[in-house]
């Protein structure tokens, strides 16, 4: 998440500037260096890019905090804990807890998570965090309250006004507000037809990128993501994420797949005359100057990926000039359609339930697809769904806030909406909990979460007992580790967690392309 907690995790830079330099703490980035086998300067500009976020303290007195004792509904899980990590390295610890919660015009009693520890500055003057994310597989995604979308619109809760509610949402922003619409979309919220594509994870909202041009005309437009040795079949995956402020382009060769710096390039050509063209399952999308870059903080919104990563990260940008719909309802795997904003469209301000009739998704034709190819349009038979249109807060065009209820009778929050994430938590007053829930918080292990999105994109070099290469998503160690727990800044270094290793160029995870010294292909294709 991808977050800014959420939402300031990838922050916009000035045009002309280059990532800020700052003194680093020289022993933890030598022994980044030395355990991650990466050069020492790689490893020194990362940290000083993260180390300037936590120079303010989180202030828990700006924030309003649930009151466990106070609703009649609520029940604890204090043997649930957790700690969440971001990319930025913000840190929030929890436990969970169910309780009924209100969202829009709909409720029901869902679980969620009490947040009693923060150390990031990012979510001072809110009180917690929506992820609209997919559940996470394994361990993480059995013992972490489950997505709030999904438990409300779960058909055995009796309890929720939800179930009705088709598994799906859409999101999109313009200059001041945004807009977020459960159960589908508003046709209104168009210029054109939906088109959809298969996510190519099971688990988060990830799209194929085969081609990013910027120029004045697609026509003119000069690419950015030129392939070595390509064969027609190359992309790259790029999470749909609304708590990325910006365009985040690779910033490097990643390892000899690309046979230029994105990131560079675009520096390089940098006008307010050219446009964004990114190309998703054959269809081009135009990023406009006026939502790459912020005109009223006169900011860029574009920035280099970190070492690492081998993906693209899309996020509010895109979603300025274009209406998203997430669509859950497919058990193979998510669904992601992709409309033009229209631009007479205005954001509601208060909650407005409705019904539609919607054109039908695709769903037999993208079965059918193996990965990035094609979008297809959305099918002419229409049905009346319910829509219900919330409306979300816009700060400076890098934060989105809403806002939700939760208990009997409902406490108000203000919570930071985010779809990298799927984790649900609002702050809560450790020293005001009752004996019964705080005495189990002080031992016992904690789950820990790699809560952004991000961490799907992150590979790793390591060498095997052979001397063979291997590509690792995630971490390298428990040691690693435990300095992720004690140094905020070497986060992002340290994205996912147990996720399985895959040989350089070998296998079902190598993707389309991937010649020798490329980056191995961490998605193996759903269905294929």
């Amino acid at each position: 998440m991808a977050l800014t907690g959420s939402m300031q995790r990838n922050r916009p830079i000035q045009p002309s500037l280059a990532l800020p330099s700052l003194r680093s703490p020289s022993s933890l980035s030598l022994c980044l260096a030395l355990l991650l086998a990466l050069p020492l300067e790689s490893v020194r500009a990362d940290l000083a890019r993260f180390q300037d976020l936590f120079h303010t303290p989180f202030r828990p007195q700006d924030s309003r905090h649930f009151q466990v004792d106070e609703s009649s509904t609520f029940t604890a899980n204090p043997d649930l804990r957790f700690v969440l990590s971001y990319a930025d390295g913000s840190e929030l610890r929890g436990f969970g807890g169910d309780d009924v919660v209100h969202v829009g015009d709909f409720h029901g009693l869902a679980p969620f998570g009490l947040l009693y520890q923060c150390n990031s500055p990012d979510f001072n003057g809110v009180d917690g965090i929506l992820g609209f994310g997919l559940p996470k597989p394994g361990t993480q995604g059995n013992e972490l309250p489950r997505p709030l979308l999904w438990a409300l619109t779960d058909k055995i809760k009796h309890d929720s006004n939800a179930q009705a509610l088709q598994r799906k949402f859409s999101f999109y922003s313009t200059d001041d507000a945004a807009e977020l619409q459960l159960g589908g979309y508003d046709p209104k919220s168009c210029e054109d037809v939906m088109h959809y594509t298969p996510s190519l994870s099971k688990t988060d909202y990830i799209v194929g990128v085969t081609s990013v041009k910027f120029g004045r005309s697609a026509h003119d437009a000069r690419e950015l993501l030129q392939f070595s040795n390509p064969t027609g079949g190359e992309y790259l995956p790029a999470i749909m994420d609304s708590g990325t402020s910006c365009l985040v382009l690779p910033g490097s060769h990643l390892n000899g797949r690309l046979a230029n710096d994105p990131f560079s390039d675009f520096q390089s050509m940098w006008s307010l005359d050219n446009s964004f063209f990114i190309s998703i399952g054959g269809r081009s999308f135009e990023i406009p100057s006026s939502s790459w870059f912020l005109a009223r903080t006169n900011q860029t919104c574009v920035q280099p990926s970190p070492n690492g990563m081998i993906g693209l990260l899309i996020g509010d940008v895109f979603f300025r000039s274009y209406l998203v719909e997430f669509d859950m309802t497919d058990q193979e795997r998510p669904v992601i359609g992709i409309a033009k904003l229209s631009y007479m469209v205005s954001p509601v301000k208060t909650a407005d339930l409705d019904y539609y009739h919607l054109p039908r998704v695709p769903v037999q034709k993208l079965r059918l697809l193996k990965g990035e190819e094609t979008m297809y349009p959305s099918e002419h038979t229409e049905r009346l769904r319910e829509v219900d249109r919330i409306p979300i807060s816009d700060k400076k065009g890098t934060q989105y806030f809403m806002n939700l209820a939760i208990g009997t009778p409902p406490q108000p929050f203000t919570v930071i909406f985010d779809t990298g994430s799927a984790v649900f938590g609002v702050f809560t007053e450790q020293s005001e909990l009752p004996l019964s829930i705080s005495s189990k918080l002080m031992g016992g292990a904690s789950l820990h979460v790699e809560a952004d999105a991000m961490s799907s994109l992150m590979v790793w070099p390591k060498e095997d007992s052979s001397g063979e290469t291997l590509m690792v998503k995630g971490s390298k160690s428990a040691v690693l580790e435990g300095m992720r727990r004690r140094g905020q800044a070497s986060a992002l270094l340290l994205a996912g967690l147990d996720l399985s290793a895959r040989r350089a160029g070998a296998g079902a995870g190598a993707g389309p392309g991937a010649g020798a010294g490329a980056a191995v292909w961490p998605y193996s294709l759903v269905g294929s």
